[in-house]
């Protein structure tokens, strides 16, 4: 008798071991499992970056519309959250700071008693303090209020206008009367205070 005959019978393809087929379509289900959250990731990353881009071109694009609005001929009036207001022109804005040069600011002054007192406002043109700063500001933004474009009709403009021309050479701090100033009367009064550079102490040896 033949012992070694196949017993499959005719047409019929031997499968495989129950435990290695399951063990193959396990390894297929979780390679197509990480598959999938791989290209979710992919899809994720790809968003992120696009909507940082957006954030970043909007920003550009509305520091770049509200520059439209700065008149290069004329002056600005820049107010600051803390109560201050700087003249001057914006040569530049974004969304982190301004940049301000040519500054003028506005500084008080009384004469008389408290009861009595008459006060005037002068506009004082920067670079004579004691600290000799240069010509330029840089603000932040988070300072600002708000900003304006001046008028060449405005006290401050016209203040600004002759003080240069009686400054052809540009501001000279050891002179008494270098500082541009227009007054606002204030309580009736009519008097008129001119700021000279602040006056700078030698210590005695």
């Amino acid at each position: 008798m033949d012992f070694n005959r196949s017993t499959q019978q005719p047409g019929v393809t031997p499968s495989a071991h129950p435990a290695v087929a399951g063990a193959g379509r396990k390894g297929q289900t979780e390679g197509n499992k990480w598959g999938k959250i791989g290209l979710v990731s992919l899809v994720v990353g790809a968003a992120v970056i696009l909507l940082a881009l957006a954030a970043v071109a909007a920003a550009g694009g509305k520091d770049n519309a509200e520059q439209k609005f700065v008149d290069k001929g004329r002056l600005q009036a820049v107010f600051l959250s803390t109560g201050q207001v700087y003249f001057g022109n914006i040569k530049d804005l974004n969304s982190k700071y301004f940049v301000v040069s040519n500054i003028y600011y506005l500084q008080t002054s009384s004469t008389g008693q408290a009861a009595n007192a008459n006060t005037s406002v002068s506009l004082v043109k920067l670079g004579c303090e004691l600290h000799s700063p240069f010509d330029q500001m840089v603000i932040n933004r988070s300072q600002v209020t708000f900003w304006e474009n001046l008028q060449d009709s405005g006290q401050v403009a016209k203040a600004v206008k002759t003080f240069k021309q009686q400054n052809p050479s540009g501001q000279k701090c050891s002179d008494s009367a270098t500082n541009a100033s227009t007054t606002n009367n204030v309580q009736g009064s009519s008097n008129t205070t001119t700021n000279s550079a602040p006056a700078t102490t030698t210590p005695k040896q």
